[in-house]
């Protein structure tokens, strides 16, 4: 009987920790990686944000697409944008520049991702990996998550 328990245990262990060890793989290789890269003034005194999108999944996408909110120093949101990263297939990296006339970079204390607008799998269907395999960054002052 202790034989059979002993057995029974070390085979559940070793399916758990199979199980944990292959979720931490996917975990580690399987995201979208969203970086606020930087923030520079631009003529008129705005502010130009450059984002960098990474595709480090084994999940290609048709169309991608973040809503954002630009919060002032204040922490009123002063914006609401939309990034639009087009296909992201595999191992893909894509810029978007988006100028905010009027509004120093000084003057915006962080960026919160609120939402994906579009997220397409090669085949046309939605899918919620943009958000739940989301993975967010900043070069700047600024503060950028979600």
């Amino acid at each position: 009987m202790r034989t059979l328990v002993t057995s029974v245990v070390c085979s559940a262990l070793a399916a758990i920790s199979l199980n944990v060890s292959s979720v931490a793989a996917q975990d580690a290789g399987s995201q979208l990686q969203l970086e606020l890269n930087s923030a520079a003034v631009i003529e008129g005194g705005g502010c130009r944000l450059t984002y960098v999108a990474t595709n480090q999944s084994d999940i290609p996408l048709s169309d991608t697409a973040y809503r954002v909110g630009v919060f002032d120093a204040g922490g009123v949101v002063s914006a609401i944008l939309v990034l639009p990263f087009g296909a992201l297939p595999s191992g893909k990296t894509r810029l978007v520049l988006f100028d905010l006339a009027g509004q120093a970079c000084t003057d915006i204390s962080r960026i919160v991702v609120d939402s994906s607008d579009a997220c397409l799998l090669e085949d046309g269907s939605a899918s919620d990996f943009c958000m739940t395999g989301l993975a967010t960054a900043s070069r700047t002052d600024i503060q950028f998550g979600l």
